[in-house]
């Protein structure tokens, strides 16, 4: 029967991370109704991605690693579904004519590409790329007012502001206020950090996420670059953001009003619920993730990030502050340091002090173009992969 509504087709980049999958599974609740899978991309888990697209059927899949789409021979032969490969593919699904919105889930600066070329196009980007607008925030969001494309929040903390602004006017706006769980070592001190492993950093107590993301959120750079996104997505002053640490993770983050009114978003700790929200807006539709029971007792708690143990949060305020190609040589130290940690190379105190060096010393561009940022990418990560503590 046909319900009337139109369907939305949607290109999943990064669908074999955790968001990705998330992404599916919202998809597959909807059972057709609403959202279909046009497109998936992956960078080299052809396995998983093959096995995606049997089940989803959609017009293309990506590889961007050459060996890995190579690794794709018959197994789609008779399904319909084209297989692409490289950057290149990314963008042909991304402009393909019957994309209607993209949700961009690569991790770390390889997402802009994609994401630019799906603005260029003019089409809505659900966004779970942070790095995107750390590195390349002004010249992103211009890009999608000159183009007609926009921009939906799919991390739970944008999201929960997004959701929360609607309260509310812009120039009503006094704050935004971002929760954090304070990560795996919450309440740790400096010391006691000092030899901590890969694998302690990855157990994050609320989320289950892929390593690089994990371990951001143990030293807080998450929360760091979330504050640099929120700026510019939302078209904040630097004055106008702060974060609270809320371990129970049920508020996702809140909005104050220059009335004194605080809007909050409350649900249980599921990707699912800012995914869906991200693709079916501005409708609300019912989804697969748990209610928050009001009915059981249980508490929550806020309290103030501690930045002595965990620096790498002021170096998010900082680099939201300045600007320019802060954001790009911040994002690529720390993506170059967590790579190293998560190798053995470095401890985890480590990561903050190569991220404050690389920052210190590249060289300040207060307004970059697009290539001079992907200079500063490609120092940053130079001069990390050799740094020595």
């Amino acid at each position: 029967m046909d319900s009337g509504v139109k369907l939305t087709n949607v290109v999943v980049l990064g669908s074999t991370g955790s968001v990705g999958r998330s992404a599916l599974s919202v998809i597959e609740h909807d059972g057709g109704v609403r959202l279909g899978v046009h497109g998936l991309g992956a960078h080299t888990s052809w396995e998983t991605l093959v096995d995606q697209a049997l089940a989803c059927r959609p017009r293309y899949i990506t590889l961007t690693d050459p060996k890995a789409a190579a690794c794709v021979n018959g197994q789609l032969r008779g399904t319909g579904v084209e297989v692409l490969s490289g950057p290149d593919g990314l963008i042909r699904m991304v402009q393909d004519d019957q994309t209607d919105r993209v949700l961009s889930a690569i991790v770390g600066a390889a997402g802009l590409q994609s994401t630019w070329a799906a603005l260029e196009a003019g089409k809505i980007v659900a966004l779970a790329n942070k790095e995107t607008l750390v590195v390349a925030g002004p010249l992103v969001m211009d890009l999608a007012r000159q183009r007609g494309g926009s921009i939906l929040p799919v991390d739970s903390e944008h999201s929960a502001i997004f959701q929360a602004l609607r309260s509310g006017q812009d120039r009503e706006v006094r704050r935004v206020i971002l929760t954090s769980s304070g990560g795996p070592f919450r309440g740790r001190t400096r010391r006691e950090l000092a030899n901590v492993s890969a694998e302690e950093a990855m157990r994050h107590p609320t989320w289950r996420m892929g390593p690089k993301i994990s371990v951001d959120s143990a030293t807080l750079m998450n929360k760091a670059l979330e504050v640099i996104e929120a700026r510019w997505l939302f078209d904040l002053k630097p004055e106008q953001i702060e974060v609270v640490v809320h371990p129970e993770s049920i508020v996702h983050s809140m909005v104050e009003f220059v009335d004194g009114s605080v809007i909050a978003q409350l649900s249980p700790p599921d990707m699912r619920l800012p995914i869906q929200y991200a693709l079916t807006y501005p409708d609300r539709v019912p989804g697969a993730c748990p209610l928050l029971d009001l009915t059981k007792a249980f508490s929550l708690t806020f309290e103030p990030p501690d930045g002595e143990t965990f620096p790498c949060l002021e170096l998010g305020f900082e680099v939201m502050r300045r600007g320019g190609t802060a954001g790009a040589a911040l994002n690529a130290a720390n993506e170059a340091a967590v790579a190293r940690f998560l190798a053995g190379e470095i401890g985890f105190l480590d990561i903050p002090r190569a991220c404050r060096a690389a920052l210190d010393n590249h060289t300040f561009n207060p307004r970059p173009t697009l290539d001079e940022l992907w200079v500063v990418d490609a120092w940053a990560r130079q001069e990390v992969r050799r740094w020595r503590s």
